[in-house]
């Protein structure tokens, strides 16, 4: 009897990196990447934060018959300014308890479980978001590399001094285990804003013999 069959798989880990490290099995991850679908988290999303929680109010309400009317102006603002460490799975949770837990007809902040004086989402810093970048791209270059230290400081324009010198600052070690190579300091370093900046030292040209 021929059975058809779709599997449809969803993880928070990096599986790419998890092959790579020998922590799943790399015929098992092939066969389940066919069709990639890649979902940012919910604190990402702040748009779809509002609507997700009308959704499973709407659902519970028609589920238990609650007499909860809605949310207080107060209680969505909270969500919005939510982090979400528990990403979708959390703003049910948090919905449905508050609307069994709600003593008037709307939903508040502390039924929420939401301190509104707390709460308020941080920008990160313009150094944060660099940093963050950087330390992606490091990664994803030794990856591809294959922690080919001199491939990956081509890929991204840099000379290996100054991948090791970014990789030690990142606290990044290569997948493989094998330590970093000591970085010399060239006279060409210096500071800006308080951080050390290598440039790429020219190569030197021995005039020929003539």
């Amino acid at each position: 009897m021929p059975i058809d069959v779709r599997v449809l798989a969803a993880t928070h880990q990096d599986l790419e990196q998890a092959v790579s490290q020998g922590r799943f099995r790399e015929d098992l991850y092939y066969r389940l990447n066919v069709l990639r679908l890649p979902l940012p988290s919910l604190r990402e999303r702040i748009e779809d934060i509002e609507p997700l929680a009308w959704q499973q109010f709407e659902r519970f309400g028609r589920e238990r018959g609650v007499q909860v009317k809605g949310f207080s102006e107060q209680a969505l603002q909270c969500l919005l300014r939510h982090d979400w460490p528990g990403n979708v799975r959390e703003l049910i949770n948090r919905v449905r308890r508050a609307m069994v837990m709600a003593e008037g007809r709307l939903i508040t902040p502390r039924d929420l479980g939401l301190d509104q004086r707390n709460g308020r989402r941080r920008m990160p810093s313009l150094q944060q978001v660099r940093a963050e970048a950087d330390s992606q791209a490091i990664r994803a270059s030794l990856r591809l590399a294959r922690n080919n230290f001199s491939q990956a400081a081509r890929s991204l324009g840099i000379s290996r001094v100054t991948l090791y010198r970014l990789m030690e600052k990142h606290r990044i070690l290569p997948e493989s285990g094998a330590s970093i190579p000591a970085a010399r300091v060239s006279s060409r370093e210096h500071r800006l804003n308080g951080e050390a900046v290598l440039e790429r030292e020219p190569r030197s040209c021995t005039p020929g013999r003539g």
